[in-house]
């Protein structure tokens, strides 16, 4: 039986998101139907994690600090998941910058709002304790010691459900992107590895990967940076150095088995800079472009994972919310 594209473009997390599927033709009419379901899983992980929102169950927990929730089994697996990255990372993933992110102008959706202001950026202190001491999980229940936000994983992980989804669904071959976190299952419409192109370069040639049944995500202060008074800034915060915004990068691209790991080590690769950054893709073995102001890129692969070639597909970049 004859395969077909089918494929559906719109608004969630405060992003575009898109999905192409390659699918049996029997499938036509049941393609409607999917791009619903999937559009759901959108709407209610956003009333899950949106810092935005003030009924999601993120704000309701910072709102309500020192007391155990029951929390929804994702929001759970996040917290959960964000201990472990802390401790992966060496504390460069952080869930209690959404202080720092409020104090810098940033207490708002990117989207709707012109971030530019003469006032002066308020001083923010560097947070010493373990996140353990502030994120509490125990027997399927959760308390915050200290407001949280968790859009550095949750774009990546929500992406991760919809994947599951699909994959229930019986499908093989789909792109998902989520504002620049992408997942590529399977083959495209001919039959060849998936392309996505890196944005921003000099030479787009050079650093295109083909990849199946694997996700890119990418992270850096290009369409998220704003002036606060003679200070330029960015939403991605470094906790070991909060006042400091680096422009030395633009963006650091991850290519990872999971979106949510690739979305969370694109961040902490860029807040690590250049020569450490490289260090520690090698050492966690992590394919890694770091995009330099210049438009010049350098490369950390880890083979087996993508192959460098020529493609013809484009990624992009957007933060969740």
């Amino acid at each position: 039986m004859a395969e077909k594209t089918f494929e559906k473009e719109w608004r969630a997390l405060g992003t575009d998101i898109y999905l192409q599927i390659i699918g049996d033709i029997r499938q036509k009419s049941e393609m409607e139907k999917i791009f619903l379901e999937v559009s759901d899983i959108y709407k209610r992980q956003e009333k899950i994690f949106s810092r935005f929102d003030k009924e999601s169950e993120l704000s309701k927990i910072n709102s309500h600090l020192g007391k155990f929730f029951d929390g929804s089994s994702d929001i759970l697996r996040v917290a959960e998941k964000s201990l472990d990255y802390f401790k992966e990372s060496d504390g460069l993933f952080d869930p209690r910058i959404l202080e720092t992110l409020e104090k810098i102008g940033y207490d708002r959706s990117f989207s709707k709002e012109d971030f530019s202001s003469d006032g002066i950026a308020a001083i923010i202190e560097v947070e010493k304790a373990d996140l353990k001491n502030d994120l509490v999980v125990e027997n399927g229940r959760m308390k915050f010691l200290k407001r949280l936000d968790f859009s550095g994983i949750a774009k990546g992980y929500i992406t991760d459900r919809v994947v599951d989804f699909l994959q229930l669904q019986g499908f093989r071959n789909f792109l998902i992107d989520s504002g620049g976190d992408m997942f590529a299952a399977g083959k495209n419409s001919l039959g060849n590895d998936w392309g996505i192109a890196l944005e921003g370069s000099h030479n787009e040639d050079e650093t295109l990967v083909e990849i199946s049944d694997a996700a890119v995500a990418t992270s850096g202060n290009v369409r998220r940076n704003w002036q606060k008074g003679e200070k330029k800034i960015h939403h991605l915060i470094d906790p070991r150095r909060p006042n400091d915004f680096s422009f030395a990068l633009q963006s650091v691209t991850v290519v990872e088995k999971s979106t949510e790991r690739a979305d969370v080590w694109a961040k902490v690769l860029f807040l690590s800079g250049l020569e450490k950054g490289i260090e520690k893709a090698r050492e966690k073995k992590i394919t890694a472009f770091f995009l330099e102001q210049d438009g010049n890129v350098i490369k950390s692969v880890k083979k087996n994972l993508c192959d460098i070639n020529s493609a013809a597909s484009f990624s992009s970049y957007s933060p969740f919310l």
